[in-house]
């Protein structure tokens, strides 16, 4: 528990609506008695050493559960009469118990962000549901599905994304844009409406919906996996936008691991793709590797102002501040600039190229299931695979360092059907 919500929860009432430690709340409610706050991720031998009781003024029931989610992790709200019957509850409602499947896997358990071996377990294979055995994160094989499962049979080779819920009932819902329903739920620490966390993909096997499962082509190797999340973060909006027409011209800002599948996707499309970045060393890799047809260092103002008017339009992969005014000169009249990259800090958006010329900035995030299960196909169909260094569950820790450091080329994949090892 750290310093401000010791300092919240000394003011009593404790208001759940007003905590501003605590932003994102899935269930909420104040309730009578005592209050225990619990991380989530902690083992509960270690249970007394981190735990506190409050006292809220509003009525509730003793032994009501809330839970509301901080960043990756989730902190899990019980009142009870006292400790013991606390402690028994966390107990009873531990990650080992919480559901009848029991599962194996790796997990961060505190802030530090460090993975390491955890029991615990998976929801009962439902009427709707699909069980499989995870292989490469997050792409597996098809090990039982629920009585009203139509779309996959044992033995199935299926992929899961970022999504493995949503309200199902919304306006996007019902257009197939679950990625952005409001109520949608992530595939790691997100929250069912039974308010049960899920668990990601690190692990032995998973339990979803079939509606957020997409079949994984025969012909596409397992390791291809970063195409559900990288793949579709970049062909949706190629799509979306109308940037998918052979013979136009488009840029692709940055060539990480998000730049390096949006070359790949525009060059399937049939278009002329111009690799932009503040590094000079990176053009071999754009033009000679990956087929781009050119390059401009973002740094260099002439080339930026010869090559201006030139682009149709721009997919942005930069999550670093970075200025972009210099990308809307590239672009023609019409032109569209598309940002998929995610920088902390605001950037600065100037109004007169967009008048001047009728441009347009626009985001883009995921996609949905059908379009997953559309450009999964189409990377198929156009031997499009992400670039990747296949690692080791027990090197998770090293590869996150790495990654950190953008010491990757462009993606690790972690081969869990292979590795996990039970400890």
């Amino acid at each position: 528990m750290d310093i401000k919500m010791n300092e919240e929860t000394n003011k009593l009432p404790y208001d759940f609506p007003a905590s501003i430690d605590y932003l994102h709340a899935n269930q909420r409610g104040s309730v009578s008695g005592q209050l225990m706050v619990h991380d989530w991720y902690i083992n509960v031998d270690a249970l007394p050493a981190l735990y506190a009781f409050i006292g809220l003024a509003e009525p509730g029931l003793v032994g009501s559960w809330q839970s509301e989610t901080k960043m990756l992790f989730s902190i899990v709200y019980i009142t009870q009469k006292n400790q013991e019957s606390a402690k028994k509850s966390i107990m009873e409602k531990s990650h080992e118990n919480e559901h009848p499947i029991k599962a194996f896997g790796w997990a961060a358990r505190d802030t530090s962000g460090v993975l390491s071996p955890l029991n615990f377990s998976r929801r009962e294979t439902g009427e709707k549901d699909v069980q499989f055995k995870v292989m490469h994160e997050i792409v597996g094989v098809v090990t039982e599905v629920g009585n009203k499962v139509d779309k996959f049979k044992i033995g199935d080779k299926i992929g899961v994304g970022y999504l493995v819920g949503s309200c199902n009932e919304c306006e996007n819902c019902t257009n197939d844009l679950e990625n952005y329903c409001p109520g949608q739920v992530l595939t790691a620490n997100g929250t069912h409406s039974d308010g049960t966390i899920t668990h990601g993909g690190y692990s032995d096997l998973m339990v979803v919906n079939e509606h957020f499962i997409v079949r994984w082509p025969d012909n596409l190797p397992m390791e291809a996996a970063p195409l559900l999340c990288a793949g579709v973060t970049t062909y949706s909006p190629l799509r979306y936008y109308g940037l998918d027409k052979p013979g136009m011209h488009i840029g692709v800002v940055g060539l990480g691991g998000l730049g390096h599948m949006a070359v790949k996707f525009a060059k399937a499309f049939g278009t002329k793709v111009t690799v932009i970045s503040t590094s000079i060393s990176k053009k071999d890799e754009a033009i000679e590797r990956l087929g781009a047809d050119s390059f401009l260092v973002s740094r260099d103002p002439e080339q930026m102002q010869a090559a201006g008017g030139s682009l149709d339009g721009i997919i942005d992969t930069v999550s670093a501040v970075h200025p972009i005014f210099p990308l809307l000169n590239l672009l023609k009249t019409n032109g569209k600039l598309v940002m998929v990259g995610a920088p902390e800090k605001p950037l600065e958006l100037p109004v007169f190229p967009l008048l001047l010329g009728r441009k347009l900035v626009g985001g883009s995030a995921i996609g949905g299931v059908k379009e997953v299960q559309e450009m999964v196909n189409f990377a198929e169909k156009h031997n499009i695979t992400p670039d990747v260094e296949v690692v080791s569950m027990e090197y998770v820790n090293r590869a996150v360092e790495r990654l950190v450091k953008s010491d990757v080329k462009y993606r690790f994949v972690l081969d869990i059907g292979n590795t996990l090892k039970k400890s």
